[in-house]
């Protein structure tokens, strides 16, 4: 059965919302970093660094590079409801998990810390609670389905975020400079940050195997024409870009 015209219609509209509100906020970030302003992600202002500084520590918070992440995956499926690939499938994990775990630590650990108005507060707003739940609702009622991957699409989906941790506990060696305070080293010591880190790395883990077990039991307005775990190896990243009759047919 086809995806109905309706439904792709909707997911185009949906994930170009997501993209749009994830702009916006950016663009407003990074015109307050220019003029000194409090940053969404710490409600800091720019009296104690440079421009320079300043922008360096706004895409070195895992709320940026994932709201970046998830910016892309919503230009894609914008333009192509049923778009696949093996790498693909890699940044669209990337992004719903990234931007969940961006979603839930704000709201339960650092919004309570955080208080910031004005165009900071807009920004905020956009980044962590319009785009991490409008995200989930996404792929929750729209999927597309099935897209989750295999367990390998699990591990390489974690290579980010791994990446990601490595980086911040070695250069915070050097500046001192943490992103968040239940990582900061200089407050809390290393042993208490890493244990914070790895909790939140098992909590994605735990996200992960939901993500994979439900992709196959929930349904989707959005189908996909392949139900296997992961495209053949030779698969590149746009492998449905070639052919374009496939978008929205499923079996």
């Amino acid at each position: 059965m086809a995806t109905r015209p309706a439904v792709l219609t909707l997911s185009r509209w949906w994930h170009g919302l997501i993209a749009a509100v994830i702009a916006v906020a950016l663009v407003i970030q990074v015109v307050l970093v220019f003029q000194g302003g409090a940053d969404a992600n710490s409600g800091q202002t720019g009296e104690a660094a440079g421009v320079g500084i300043r922008l360096w520590r706004l895409f070195s918070y895992f709320t940026i590079q994932s709201n970046l992440i998830l910016l892309a995956a919503a230009l894609v499926l914008a333009a192509r409801p049923a778009f696949d690939g093996r790498v693909w499938r890699v940044v669209r994990l990337d992004a719903l998990l990234g931007i969940l775990i961006t979603g839930l630590v704000y709201a339960i650990v650092l919004a309570p810390q955080i208080h910031v108005t004005g165009w900071a507060l807009a920004a905020t707003i956009g980044f962590h609670y319009v785009s991490p739940w409008a995200a989930v609702a996404a792929w929750l009622v729209l999927g597309p389905r099935p897209g989750a991957g295999g367990w390998g699409t699990v591990a390489a989906a974690f290579l980010w975020p791994v990446l990601w941790l490595v980086y911040i506990f070695v250069q915070g060696a050097f500046t001192h400079w943490y992103p968040y305070p239940f990582m900061d080293v200089t407050e809390i010591g290393f042993g208490a940050a890493l244990r914070n880190a790895l909790l939140v790395v098992v909590v994605a883990l735990v996200f992960a195997a939901l993500v994979k077990l439900l992709d196959r039991k929930l349904p989707a307005l959005t189908r996909r024409p392949r139900e296997d775990a992961d495209p053949p190896a030779g698969t590149r990243l746009g492998s449905a870009a070639g052919h374009p009759a496939r978008e929205g047919r499923s079996r």
